[in-house]
């Protein structure tokens, strides 16, 4: 399988190509330099290599213009220089299969999951939440695994924060202490999650790992781009996204061992986010990912300004490194320069820590594994440009993308099936009505009430009401017209006679 350009080495004269092997995709990599140096557009020569190669991608696009992947890029005497200087023969400007994704789906098809499946830890990362509250989460999330309550998304949430703190003394007797102060707190967290828009990410139809993983019919893997502008303003909702994201990919896909290829390649921009005040326990669980998720396929490209942003456990096993130029005006400057030194292999015709601070726009240090996993020494390099529009890309642009999209059909339409809101609304109704409804007669009440029922009949039609005369009256009347006759005084005596027990 042909290798991936990354550029040419420029440390000698007689120095050639410097590429990445498809076999060593998945050992992970670290794309550093200050602001405005090249990262970017080295981010995107890389995706284009993989996408050829049929390797899908996924990457957040922070500044807009990792969308360019999706347009042909232009000509220009600059770039026609630079490549004639690299030695590309086969170049053309084309455009990268793209799908577009967007927690809001504004910019691209919306990205949702549960509350259940992102979890107790990454949920109290979001909300920002201290131990107290993150513990009062674990009970929460054990609760409705309890009694089967589906956490889809807030509204859910919202509504077992509301069953505990109406049931808040029998759960800390069962479950352990929930103080009214911690249910505040997380409220007032979620409200201002939901005033950010968040909302919009929890809920149905959740994203299938699959989609990711897409080719084209001719080979090519697809580059699945996040628009980030807005969300990286967010940084924990950012950062836990991705984390969940690739926790998600450790724990589904199965093992597979070393690869001729990666089977996805997942590029993670601004990756000091991730590691910002994150607990011991998390910032454990992320280096137990990296470190075990290549036996899945899955190569991770970490990309930030520092590469000590990066802790030491992680950095280690990144093994294709390209550091763009650092200047070293400050003491962390200066720190950081060192560290890039140091992590890299020696070349002897090279002196790192110098270089560093003289390369210019487009220039890189870089070092791959190369045969049986061996890290080359450290070269510096002309980067490669990719083939696509190195820029933004119009809103008309983007919307025939995504027009074009395999998946929209599945994920544009937001789904609300019934799940603990809705549980919980109709056990409080079911609950309310039965406190309305009049109490239940008992048998004896029904037999009495029809025995009384029947002798009120036969009363009203013997003697009559208010409304209606009776038998009694009726024919009292008849016999009065012959109450003089002794057939009269019969009829009559005979008629009482019979009703009243007596005899004639």
């Amino acid at each position: 399988m042909d290798p991936i350009l990354v550029g040419k080495a420029i440390t000698t004269d007689t120095s050639g190509s410097v590429v990445l092997l498809p076999a060593y995709g998945n050992r992970h990599g670290l794309v550093a330099g200050a602001t405005g140096t090249g990262k970017t557009v080295t981010l995107m020569t890389l995706a284009e290599g993989f996408s050829r190669i049929g390797v899908p991608v996924f990457m957040a696009d922070v500044k807009g213009d990792v969308a360019g992947l999706a347009m042909p890029g232009t000509s220009s005497d600059k770039l026609q220089q630079r490549l004639e200087r690299i030695g590309v023969s086969d170049y053309r400007n084309e455009a990268a299969p793209v799908v577009f994704w967007d927690l809001w789906g504004k910019a691209g098809h919306p990205v949702r999951t549960t509350v259940s499946e992102i979890g107790p830890t990454l949920l109290a990362r979001i909300l920002e939440l201290n131990d107290t509250q993150s513990g009062v989460l674990d009970i929460l999330f054990k609760l409705a695994d309890d009694r089967g309550l589906l956490l889809l998304d807030l509204e859910d949430f919202r509504a077992l924060l509301g069953l505990i703190a109406d049931e808040r003394k029998d759960i800390s007797t069962s479950y352990g202490l929930v103080s009214a102060q911690s249910i505040g707190a997380i409220q007032r967290a979620l409200l201002q999650l939901e005033q950010q828009g968040a909302d919009q990410f929890f809920g149905e139809p959740a994203l299938e790992l699959a989609e990711l993983m897409r080719t084209t019919y001719d080979g090519r893997g697809v580059v699945n781009i996040l628009a980030a502008d807005q969300l990286i303003l967010k940084p924990r909702l950012y950062s836990s996204f991705l984390l969940w994201l690739l926790s998600e990919l450790f724990e589904t896909l199965p093992e597979v061992g070393d690869l001729d290829k990666p089977k996805l390649v997942f590029v993670f921009d601004e990756a000091h986010l991730l590691f910002d005040d994150a607990p011991a326990a998390l910032q454990q669980r992320i280096e137990q990912v990296v470190r075990l998720i290549r036996s899945k396929g899955v190569g991770v490209y970490f990309c930030s300004q520092f590469p000590d942003d990066v802790p030491d456990e992680i950095l280690g096993q990144l093994g294709n490194r390209v550091q763009h130029a650092l200047r070293a005006f400050t003491p962390r400057d200066q720190k950081a320069v060192k560290t890039a030194a140091e992590t890299f292999v020696a070349n002897p015709a090279l002196d790192v820590a110098a270089t560093i601070g003289q390369l210019g726009v487009g220039e890189a240090l870089v070092s791959t594994l190369q045969d049986k996993g061996i890290p080359m020494p450290v070269e510096k390099t002309l980067i490669a440009p990719p083939r696509c529009r190195m820029g933004a890309i119009t809103e008309a642009e983007r919307a025939q993308v995504r027009a074009g999209s395999p998946v929209g059909a599945k994920y544009d339409t937001r789904v609300d099936r019934d799940s603990a809101a809705e549980m919980l609304a109709k056990k409080a109704a079911d609950k309310a009505e039965q406190a309305q409804a009049p109490p239940a007669k008992t048998r004896a009440d029904e037999a009495a009430g029809s025995e009384h029922g029947f002798g009120d009949a036969v009363k009203d039609a013997m003697f009559g009401t208010k409304r209606r005369q009776g038998m009694v009256e009726a024919m009292a009347k008849q016999t009065a017209r012959t109450v003089g006759s002794q057939v009269g005084r019969r009829i009559v005596r005979g008629i009482l006679g019979s009703l009243f027990g007596g005899r004639r």
